[in-house]
């Protein structure tokens, strides 16, 4: 789940230090969910000096206080952090602790810094795959330069023209007078301009404008039909 959360925002270079369950495991590649350059591309270390000897700067992440006196951020500044100190050319890690119990004090103090998540203090406790989304997902906005637009949008329609406007005008007005709305006939004006107004205001998709068009002439259709004491009902959709 780690390798799939770190492929999720295109981080690939997974080091294990001594894991539990031995190298490599059928189990965890058929959890990462088709990670599969993640998981094929893990260095396995038996310590934690041994896996973080090539590199200049280390954060190590942990929920609870810890008695040395280093740095500690949030993921947002320690991910700015993190891209400054790899444009100069460094290279980085993040040490992860174990699933159970997170890191021990000795491994805590190989690192630079400590990253901690902003989380209810009452229910701090994260698993592996989860922390290292977090920071996998800060690590990829620290990158955007504030654009944190989403991946994909809905598509939007094209406004309504005016011309397309000024026929539902006509349309809804048309029935509304029929129905009696525009009473008494000196409020007419007043009635018809906030009609307008509202109907401008709502800024309508031509899609939408349709739309109500047919709504109206349903209302119009079934009016009609009460009127001629029933009949059967016919006809759908707009114009």
């Amino acid at each position: 789940m780690v390798a799939r959360a770190m492929a999720n925002f295109s981080l690939t270079d997974l080091r294990l230090v001594n894991p539990r369950d031995g190298w490599p495991s059928d189990k965890a590649r058929a959890a990462a969910s088709r990670a599969d350059h993640v998981i094929d591309a893990v260095r396995l270390f038996d310590t934690v000096e041994a896996a973080t000897a090539d590199l200049n700067f280390v954060l190590a992440t942990t929920a609870r206080p810890r008695d040395s006196f280093k740095p500690v951020r949030g993921p947002e500044e320690a991910a700015q952090d993190l891209k400054r100190r790899i444009g100069l050319g460094e290279a980085t890690g993040i040490l992860f602790g174990r699933e159970r119990w997170g890191l021990n004090n000795h491994e805590v103090g190989l690192a630079d810094e400590i990253v901690t998540f902003p989380v209810d203090p009452n229910f701090a406790s994260l698993n592996i795959a989860q922390a290292v989304l977090l920071m996998s997902y800060a690590f990829q906005v620290a990158g955007k330069e504030g654009d944190l637009s989403p991946r994909f949008e809905a598509k939007v329609p094209p406004p309504a023209l005016k011309a397309d406007l000024f026929r539902l005008f006509e349309h809804l007005e048309a029935s509304l007078d029929r129905a009696g709305y525009f009473f008494p006939e000196a409020k007419r004006e007043v009635l018809t301009q906030n009609l307008r107004t509202m109907l401008t205001k709502a800024a309508f998709s031509e899609p939408e404008v349709r739309t109500l068009r047919g709504v109206v002439k349903a209302f119009d259709h079934e009016s009609g039909r009460l009127a001629d004491g029933g009949g059967a009902k016919t006809g759908e959709g707009g114009e």
